[in-house]
């Protein structure tokens, strides 16, 4: 077509008409220039190409009766690649270049994908950036799915080619784990909503064809309802393993159920990153200095918007309440009201499995880029060791709470006694008073009655927790048989 026989400096001039970048190798400009038609071509963009075609033969057609070149390079000025165009089921349009309709070709949709509407500038639909990919080019930018009947399972075509230093990036990437590349084409799908970054979202009925073969959707769970979709965001469909690491072209098919909602979808070039990576970015750029700390739990001591009294301490503990662990990276989002942390490392592995970057402590959003590692109290816990609690003062110091910790276990040793009391002959009758048998009989009875059900509540609330939910149940029972057994 018309573009293949364009020089540099013609398809310089085409993407810089059009605001696009006009840096790179040929072979990049090409396929830039040929994305441009296949998506974006607007009657004004037909024109310049014919323009700029017509200025470059000119000499070549001074003669009024020769007809020009390119009435018979090409009966196709829109075809990109003629193995797709014979397999398309999008209808051809035969366009002679001396003679185009452009209000006609204008209505058509090439590839399934909708075109803007022309001498409209609509803001383009952006995705929000995810923390695990980092973004290395832009292979198709969002465009939408647009229907092409009144069916509700719809199916949008688009084609795409990778240059060879893309080719050479995924190649040579390293393998995260047997078969998946750290350096991925993914397909992300949004709603076309232009007034804020969206987040990853399937269409309902969604299957993604690369090629001859179809591609797997991760954590896609189809619902019973129609038109029904995720709740919560979806991640991008690596393609890599299906894509032609080569200069053809490839074909990928979306199928999608039309339920009224509208989407759009993009491809992108990325490197998927580690949990590990982005903790090793966090330490490097993300650790905030002690002093700045300090600061700021003297601000808060100072202002504490919970409280109308001056507070004089607040209290943080040393345990992350993810895993209930003692914390190793003390993180938390800027964005947080609190001083307590939670654990970096376990907080970017969870993310790393299911991303829903909330703070763990308020509940609120924590994003990778708001996440900071509290330089004071990455100091306060290597000095640290024999407390699981400190308390803030308002002159920014610190102590541990250890006479709290040795006060709550007094009253437990009586209670191990006494709950085990029941069982008159398995103990000695030295401290078998009257009040304390009696208080004996109902701390023991009190516990029994309300434990199970608590239990169940704990259990049903925390799921995840396998370490806190058994082990009172297996305490209860171990009483229980004790009783039984005298």
């Amino acid at each position: 077509n018309m573009v293949m026989s364009f020089r540099v400096s013609d398809l310089q001039m085409l993407l810089g008409f059009v605001g696009r970048s006009k840096s790179g190798l040929k072979h990049e400009l090409v396929t830039r220039a040929l994305q441009l038609v296949q998506f974006d071509c607007s009657p004004e963009v037909f024109k310049k190409i014919k323009e700029l075609y017509e200025t470059r033969y000119a000499k070549k057609s001074s003669e009024p009766g020769q007809p020009q070149p390119q009435q018979h390079r090409s009966p196709d000025a829109l075809s990109i690649h003629s193995s797709y165009d014979r397999g398309s089921s999008v209808a051809r349009t035969s366009i002679s270049t001396t003679n185009i309709d452009y209000p006609a070709l204008y209505g058509k949709y090439l590839n399934g994908l909708g075109r803007l509407p022309p001498k409209v500038v609509k803001p383009e639909v952006r995705l929000v950036k995810l923390p695990f990919y980092t973004t290395l080019d832009e292979l198709l930018k969002p465009t939408e799915l647009v229907p092409q009947n009144n069916e509700k399972l719809q199916e949008s075509p688009c084609i795409f080619a990778l240059t060879p230093r893309q080719v050479e990036l995924i190649r040579n990437s390293r393998e995260l784990q047997p078969g998946v590349k750290s350096v991925q084409v993914v397909l992300r799908i949004c709603y076309t909503d232009s007034s804020s970054p969206q987040e990853d979202q399937y269409p309902p009925n969604i299957a993604v064809k690369v090629n001859h073969s179809y591609c797997s959707v991760p954590g896609y769970y189809p619902s019973n309802k129609p038109g029904v979709e995720p709740k919560r965001p979806c991640r991008p469909i690596n393609l890599t393993h299906l894509i032609y690491l080569s200069a053809a072209t490839n074909r990928i098919t979306v199928t999608w159920g039309n339920y009224g909602k509208s989407y759009s979808v993009g491809l992108y070039l990325v490197r998927q990153m580690t949990s590990a990576e982005l903790l090793q970015r966090l330490k490097t750029i993300g650790i905030k200095h002690p002093e700045l700390c300090k600061a700021l739990v003297k601000e808060k001591l100072r202002l504490d918007p919970d409280s109308e009294i001056a507070t004089t301490g607040v209290r943080v503990s040393l345990i992350c309440p993810l895993v209930k662990m003692r914390l190793s990276v003390p993180c938390r989002a800027e964005t947080c009201a609190h001083l307590q942390c939670f654990d970096a490392v376990f907080y970017l592995q969870m993310n790393e499995k299911k991303p829903t970057w909330m703070c763990p402590v308020c509940d609120k959003p924590a994003p990778y880029d708001q996440l900071i590692i509290d330089g004071l109290l990455s100091k306060i816990l290597t000095e640290c060791e024999d407390a699981d609690e400190i308390e803030y003062l308002v002159d920014g110091s610190w102590c541990p709470i250890r006479a709290e910790k040795e006060r709550s276990c007094s009253p437990q040793c009586p209670i191990l006694v006494l709950g085990s009391s029941d069982v008159n002959g398995l103990l000695p009758p030295p401290n078998s008073n009257g009040e304390n048998g009696k208080a004996t009989a109902d701390v023991v009875d009190l516990t029994l009655d309300s434990s199970s059900s608590e239990e169940e509540e704990e259990e049903d609330e925390e799921e995840d927790d396998d370490d806190d939910g058994p082990q009172p149940k297996r305490r209860c029972s171990y009483e229980k048989g004790l009783v039984s057994a005298c």
